[in-house]
């Protein structure tokens, strides 16, 4: 392992091996604990070696998504619309969970990079090669939002800063207080029922993956309904 690392040290430096190395590092400390310092570090350069690659670390940042985006499937070849647009959107969400600081990097952008500008033209090219009117797409893509990228904003997303900090879900329902129940008997009536996952952004007591998947099929079979209608806005 010491002998592969003198190699990488030696490898000439390159925007991709940086990127690259960034990646890693947010992926075991998230993107606040990553420095252009100890990225340097990790690469056996010094600090001003890396600007010759990346301006800043908001540049970095943008490259990383880039990298990250670049790991999702292409579009399932001679699919109906449905499966391909399902399949993808559930790659993009298995890439998220190899790298969960990406969701919040990506909400945090105000526009958004080149990877990701192509990944949605593309999603939308699969409506329009299944059928559906420019103005459909268009509402579907509203419709979709993030979930298109493979994640959802939660009521309660504190997962997405766990994230980037180590933060705990909510409390799971034996731990909350004795007059929860009094105060709040619908929701201690669906915590008990609820199947127990306690890395799930939803909270303990949900199965993120199953609960991300069940909202993308009621929107995948609304829209495959409005598609067969032929619907169109009232604009």
């Amino acid at each position: 392992m010491a002998e592969q690392n003198e190699v990488l040290r030696r490898t000439p430096l390159s925007r991709e091996r940086v990127l690259r190395a960034a990646v890693t590092l947010a992926d075991e400390g998230g993107t606040d604990s990553l420095s252009m310092r100890n990225l340097a570090q990790d690469l056996g350069v010094v600090p001003m070696a890396l600007y010759k690659h990346v301006a800043n670390k908001d540049e970095l940042v943008a490259g990383m998504i880039e990298v990250v985006i670049g790991e999702i499937d292409p579009p399932v070849a001679d699919a109906d619309w449905k499966h391909a647009v399902r399949e993808r959107i559930l790659s993009a969400r298995r890439v998220l969970q190899r790298h969960p600081w990406v969701s919040l990097a990506i909400e945090s952008r105000k526009t958004p990079t080149p990877a990701i500008l192509a990944y949605l033209d593309s999603m939308v090219g699969t409506l329009r090669g299944g059928g559906f009117s420019v103005d459909l797409a268009h509402h579907v893509m509203h419709a979709m939002g993030s979930r298109t990228l493979g994640f959802s904003q939660e009521l309660f997303d504190t997962a997405r800063n766990a994230g980037r900090t180590g933060a705990t879900s909510p409390e799971p329902p034996a731990a909350r207080p004795a007059q929860f129940a009094d105060r709040f008997p619908n929701l201690a009536e669906i915590a008990v029922v609820a199947s127990h996952d306690g890395s799930s952004v939803v909270g303990r007591g949900c199965d993120d993956q199953f609960e991300f998947e069940f909202a993308l099929d009621l929107l995948l079979d609304g829209i495959e309904r409005l598609h067969q209608q032929r619907w169109t806005s009232s604009r």
